[in-house]
């Protein structure tokens, strides 16, 4: 079956998986990204026929021609989301259905051929029953999940690609703190933007993170764990980490975020951040925040927490930021009880272990 919202998988075990006593060594201490499950998830389109083969095989390097399309005109996306133990040994996913519709939106930015949002999910679970046993059991270890697409076409010239790969990747992950959640410190970056208005700011493409990489590695010369992008015309109001969203908390227990206004990637975690704080009856705004009124309101203690959020570190306090000029710290330098409480709960709910009032949690096994 070819061209439809959904797709017959081909099932193609790979003929030397990792041997169980070997697979149980990786999985007592993964770290995160570094190792793989025996399969992958491969499905082509091609212009005119659409979406076809699709296939659950063994996961190995993919042959490329050096002229295809992605190698020369960065037509790729991708998304991150995490499979998770459930405590009746089952296993379970957080918001699948969201990363399946802002990889069609980044697709349509990147001008590529959308994947259907029912092939993503179906992908996602013929890949998981597929490895289940690469799922951590370890409460505090989950399966990363990592879908992407680039144009695979082989010619040279600027235009979109007739043809992609689809493919996911699965990744068993420890926890990515080690030693608990401690507070981050932030290098705020004067000299680098990560997008500006009409760019692919929103699009979750690979350029996007190239482009910050310069700026990492100019806060990690300063001691600093993560940058913090301006915006790209006044270099006044914060944006963004370079891979998280930022929250901050005030006296009056208000929250305030930066809005999307097309620059920002619009997190899933963010959204499901502010959702739970407003079920909480939080007032939270999405409004412009400079850089010079964070300085001011933690020093005068009107800001008492801040916060950054994405899918591999869940919540992240914020300590320490530091610029060119000198550097401030939010609370003390510490995690903040609005902060830990909103992380304790979104951990809770993803792991089961709080209800799911919002129909979040999609049960795969």
């Amino acid at each position: 079956m070819s061209g439809g919202e959904t797709l017959d998988f081909e099932i193609r075990p790979n003929p030397a998986p990792v041997a169980a006593a070997e697979r149980s060594a990786l999985l007592a201490n993964p770290g995160f990204g570094r190792i793989f499950t025996d399969h992958m998830v491969t499905i082509r389109y091609a212009d005119g026929k659409g979406w076809y083969d699709a296939r659950v095989e063994a996961r190995a390097p993919i042959p490329m021609d050096p002229a295809t399309a992605v190698l020369h005109y960065a037509q790729e996306i991708f998304e991150g989301l995490k499979a998770y133990r459930s405590a009746d040994g089952g296993v379970t996913m957080f918001r699948p259905d969201a990363n399946a519709a802002r990889f069609r939106a980044s697709a349509k930015r990147m001008a590529m051929a959308p994947v259907p949002e029912r092939l993503f999910l179906d992908g996602l679970d013929a890949l998981i029953r597929t490895d289940r046993d690469w799922v951590p059991d370890d409460p505090e270890g989950s399966l990363y999940l990592r879908p992407f697409q680039y144009a695979s076409e082989v010619f040279l010239g600027v235009k979109p690609s007739s043809e992609y790969l689809f493919v996911i990747i699965a990744s068993p992950v420890g926890s990515y703190f080690k030693g608990g959640v401690q507070p981050v410190s932030v290098w705020v970056s004067r000299d680098y933007s990560r997008a500006a208005t009409g760019g692919t700011g929103a699009a979750k493409c690979g350029g996007n993170y190239a482009a910050s990489l310069v700026a990492q590695a100019e806060a990690i010369e300063h001691g600093c764990d993560q940058v913090v992008f301006l915006d790209a015309a006044e270099q006044r109001y914060v944006e963004e980490l370079g891979g998280m969203n930022v929250f901050y908390v005030f006296e009056d227990g208000s929250i305030t975020t930066p809005p999307l206004t097309g620059t920002i990637l619009p997190g899933i975690t963010r959204e499901s951040v502010i959702r739970l704080a407003r079920d909480r009856g939080l007032t939270v705004r999405e409004e412009l925040y400079s850089y010079e009124q964070w300085r001011a309101d933690a020093r005068s203690g009107k800001l008492r927490e801040a916060f950054a959020c994405g899918t591999a570190a869940v919540i992240t306090p914020i300590g320490t930021i530091r610029d060119r000029d000198g550097e401030f710290v939010v609370a003390d330098g510490k995690a903040g009880e609005v902060t830990m409480s909103l992380r304790d709960t979104l951990v809770g709910i993803q792991r089961g272990l709080t209800a799911d009032t919002h129909g979040w949690v999609h049960r795969v096994l």
